[in-house]
Parts: structure tokens; C-alpha cells; sequence
């Protein structure tokens, strides 16, 4: 007995960080708007948020919390107390996943719009700083295209400015960056104005009990999407967060 609990003692002498690093429990908190956000289930119902299917792709000892809302930008997810739900549940060692854009860029609407280099700017780092102070870990994502072409077939982005201050914030505080604006630009133009179509809500007329008439919508995406935006969220957190790998699935 004495031999073994010696073996076992020198077992976690040499190989300490792999063996706690599997067993500490991790919680990721999400938030963010309607293409990150939980929709409702069941079969009348295609649409889905990625981060709604997120969490299939870890083992038992993650939690996810998914507190994107639709139709949220970073003003008004500050202005309706949603931030502050967060960042009182949030602790140290805890990830938190920040992805806005789609309606901060709004104008028409006072109460969701956030200038690039103005007030989105700032509700980013005030998430960051408030984030960290809580002994967190914020992880930036930038906003996920829009599936849009031209009459020609070539594809349009949408998002203007949004997406490069998302990065110039990551550079400069020195967070963690998942870039799925390229990505899915990369896969959008791969695929092509056909293609492309599945990933997002374009639903043919009596698909869906739901939808008689059909619907067209190149902003939210469909099961077959949500899982692909997962699948280019997992290839980033494979290069920039790496810590986060042995919490993760196999990829099979």
C-alpha cells in the first residue's frame, strides 16, 4: 500500500497541470445578441443561436451561460441591467465571451445604437475592465456576417467599422480575439450566394408550419448555421485559447 500511495504522489509531482486542469470545473458566460442567443425549441422552429448548441461541444465539468438577448446591442444589454446580471454572477476563473455589432450599428434607433469609435467602443472596454476586476476572463468575438451579394455574385460586408474596433481593442488590452467576421466572410464567399443560403433562415413556403409563406432572412441562422459558426469558434479557441482544449470534445 505504502509503494502505491508513492507511485501515485510522484504521478501528480510530474504531471500536475494536466491531471487539474482536466478536473477543474469551468464556466463560460456568454453574451451578446439574437445570432448568439437561445431560441425556442422544437420542429416548427428552425432557428437557432450558436450559442444555443454551444455547449455540445464540451465535456460534463463545463457550464455555459448564455445571456445573449435578441435585438441587444452594447448599449441597451447595459441600459436594461442585462450587464449587470452578468458581472454579478461572473468570478474569478470564470470566461466571459462578448460578441455585439449587428445592432449597435443601428442609427435609426437611439435607444441601440453605438457609434464604432464611440460608445461601442466604450461599453467593450467597460466590459473588459469590469470583467477582469472580477478575476474573469474576457475573450472578444467579432460580429459574424450577414450572408449579402451582389448582382454579381460577389459578397458585401455589412458591418463597416465594427469589426476592426473589436480588434484594435484586442490588440491594445491584450484580449484574447476570435475573429468569426473573417471566418464566416471566408466560408460565405467559399460557398457562394447559393450555397450559403442553408446557414442562414431562408425557409421555402409551407417548410414550416411557422412560416406558410416562407422567409428570407440573412441575419440568423438555421440549425445546419449554428453548428457551423460553433465549428469556427472551436478552430479559434484551438489557436487563441488553447487552455480551453482539454474541457473540449473530440472533435469526432
Amino acid at each position: 500500500m505504502k509503494t502505491l500511495l508513492r507511485f501515485a504522489a510522484i504521478v501528480l509531482m510530474l504531471y500536475p497541470f494536466s491531471y487539474t486542469q482536466a478536473q477543474k470545473p469551468l464556466k463560460i458566460f456568454l453574451i451578446g445578441n439574437s445570432t448568439m442567443a437561445n431560441k425556442e425549441y422544437g420542429k416548427s422552429n428552425p432557428e437557432k443561436g450558436w450559442g444555443q448548441v454551444f455547449p455540445l461541444y464540451f465535456k460534463e465539468n463545463v457550464t455555459i451561460e448564455n445571456h445573449a438577448k435578441n435585438g441587444r446591442s452594447t448599449k441597451s444589454f447595459i441600459d436594461q441591467g442585462l450587464w449587470d446580471t452578468v458581472i454579478t454572477r461572473l468570478s474569478s476563473g470564470d470566461y466571459l465571451f462578448i460578441e455585439f455589432g449587428h445592432n449597435d450599428s443601428k442609427k435609426e434607433d437611439p435607444t441601440r445604437y453605438a457609434a464604432p469609435y464611440g460608445e461601442y467602443k466604450v461599453n467593450l472596454e467597460r466590459f473588459i475592465t469590469e470583467a477582469r476586476k472580477k478575476g474573469a476572463i474576457p475573450v472578444l468575438l467579432t460580429p459574424i456576417n450577414r450572408r449579402k451579394f451582389d448582382s454579381t455574385g460577389v459578397f458585401v460586408d455589412t458591418h463597416g467599422e465594427y469589426p476592426k474596433v473589436v480588434r484594435e481593442i484586442a490588440l491594445a488590452m491584450n484580449v484574447p480575439l476570435l475573429d468569426l467576421h473573417k471566418k464566416s466572410q471566408d466560408l460565405l464567399v467559399l460557398l457562394g450566394p447559393e450555397k450559403s443560403k442553408k446557414i442562414y433562415m431562408n425557409v421555402e413556403p409551407g417548410e414550416y408550419e411557422r412560416f406558410p409563406e416562407g422567409k428570407q432572412d440573412e441575419t440568423h441562422f438555421s440549425g445546419t448555421g449554428a453548428f457551423k459558426v460553433c465549428d469556427m469558434v472551436v478552430e479559434e479557441i484551438r489557436l487563441h485559447l488553447k487552455e480551453l482544449l482539454p474541457y473540449m470534445r473530440d472533435e469526432k
